[in-house]
């Protein structure tokens, strides 16, 4: 390039580049990977400079339009992609990958996939969580291990702990969504959305079918799947009753550790009698009392 300017009669001069790493080639994979490494080195040292805290830089990756306040934390593994946004005081990571997401001041991320979301203030995310678009946080609320979030706002205090889908959902301030919980958004032609108000209790394993609501104050007994809205405050069950088929193991497998251990069962109960234990089978379901008690006993949170 020099020899052909000056060979056109244009003066050519020298300027001393501030780094190397400015005019360094790529013309393969290898220099690219060297210049993405110099981008991201100078980015992360310009926001150390501003008064964030990266652990391991090495292990570290933004984007140019990411943005970090004073005193936000970002721990070892993390990406942050697109206009991300982390507020001052907010722990993210390690291994977390967050793009187009806002964090509020003082929340906290462990462990998360999360895409165009919000994250509320002081709020807690993971471990082991994924945030789908148009999720929203609100301010103290928890979202525990292996759940996922899809167009979900989730109120203030609300918690979320363990093992659920929530997709096309409001979920009222301070309420309990119950392990495996399960808010089935989508019919095979279109999606439904579930509301469930204020300081609401899903037992575990509960299937919100959409579109439903949950009132405010309402519980629902574990395993219940629910067609119908609940009224505020009160206890939504719809399941099966159990029966239990006495002797069925003894009979029907002879011979395994399981019947061995059911006839050891049977007779530490009734020792000289040679009789069966009893079963229970159909007990305590004769009136509707006992039975409305029970099911609030069998509607506890598996934590």
């Amino acid at each position: 390039m020099v020899a052909i300017l000056r060979g056109d009669g244009h003066p050519a001069g020298t300027v001393l580049a501030a780094e190397a790493a400015e005019i360094q080639g790529v013309n393969d994979r290898v220099q690219l990977a060297q210049a993405q490494r110099a981008c991201n080195g100078r980015l992360l040292e310009a926001w150390m400079l501003a008064g964030a805290t990266i652990t391991d830089p090495s292990s570290t990756w933004i984007d140019m339009d990411v943005t970090l306040a004073p005193d936000a934390e970002i721990r070892p593994g993390t990406h942050l992609e697109g206009r991300t946004d982390i507020g001052p005081g907010a722990r993210i990571g390690p291994d977390c990958l967050l793009r187009d997401t806002s964090v509020g001041q003082d929340a906290t991320v462990l462990y998360t996939v999360s895409e165009s979301a919000e994250i509320g203030p002081g709020a807690s995310v993971g471990p082991y969580a994924r945030l789908r678009p148009g999720t929203r946080i609100g301010p103290g609320a928890h979202i525990g291990t292996h759940v996922e979030l899809k167009n979900a706002v989730v109120g203030r205090g609300a918690k979320v702990p363990h093992l659920s889908y929530v997709g096309d959902a409001d979920i009222g301030e301070h309420s309990n969504i119950g392990a495996a919980t399960i808010f089935a958004n989508y019919d095979g032609m279109a999606k439904h959305r579930t509301t469930v108000g204020p300081h609401v209790f899903t037992g575990s394993d509960t299937v919100l079918v959409a579109p439903v609501t949950i009132g405010d104050g309402a519980y629902t007994a574990a395993g219940s799947v629910i067609t119908e809205d609940v009224p505020p405050g009160a206890l939504g069950v719809a399941r099966g009753r159990q029966h239990n088929s006495a002797g069925w193991v003894e009979r029907q497998r002879p011979g395994t550790g399981s019947a061995a251990a059911a006839a050891r069962a049977r007779e530490a109960a009734e020792p000289g009698t040679g009789g069966s234990a009893p079963t229970g089978g159909d007990k305590g379901h004769e009136g509707d009392k006992g039975h409305e008690g029970a099911e609030g006993v069998e509607g506890k949170q598996a934590r």
